[in-house]
């Protein structure tokens, strides 16, 4: 499965031909690598690559995961080209707008309920993906009219788990 991410400022593509523990993965152009990846403790992995253990943490951001591995602090964001409209294309946007999974996982915690009122950017549910927590946020503040999804749910990529109005 291919995913399109963004790492600081940079645009990379991360192919992941075989997952779990023992994952195998392609990173851009670089050569396929393997590496085995346990967690340690909710947001703490273990991570086994080439020989050498690191140990990186994972947490939400403002607007992407924060990664830390041996003290340097990277800025993930998971990209669907399929939504991808510009980094400010939805601010200011009006109408009902619909949050989505950004890859296929499982909704872990729904924080947010039908009818309460939300920020720009407040964390509505968290769905699991690929071993890591993901925050997912409000576009626009408004109300929220509707979560389809529950606790336990596994969700595709591009699943509406989310209307903003």
């Amino acid at each position: 499965m291919k995913y399109f991410i963004r790492i600081g400022e940079k645009d990379a593509v991360l192919e992941l031909t075989s997952s779990g523990p023992a994952c195998r993965f392609q990173f851009g152009g670089d050569p396929p690598r393997e590496a085995e990846a346990v967690q340690a403790e909710p947001g703490v992995y273990s991570v086994l690559m080439e020989g050498r253990s690191y140990e990186a943490r994972v947490e939400p951001g403002a607007a992407a995961l924060v990664v830390v591995i041996d003290g340097r602090r990277f800025e993930i964001e998971i990209r669907d080209p399929r939504r991808y409209r510009g980094k400010d294309a939805r601010h200011g946007a009006e109408g009902p707008q619909s949050v989505t999974a950004p890859m296929p996982g499982k909704v872990v915690r729904v924080i947010a309920s039908a009818g309460s009122a939300v920020t720009a950017g407040q964390a509505l549910l968290v769905v699991e993906a690929m071993k890591m927590q993901n925050e997912l946020r409000a576009p626009k503040a408004g109300t929220v009219a509707a979560i389809p999804v529950r606790e336990g749910d596994t969700v595709a990529a591009g699943a509406v788990l989310a209307i903003i109005e």
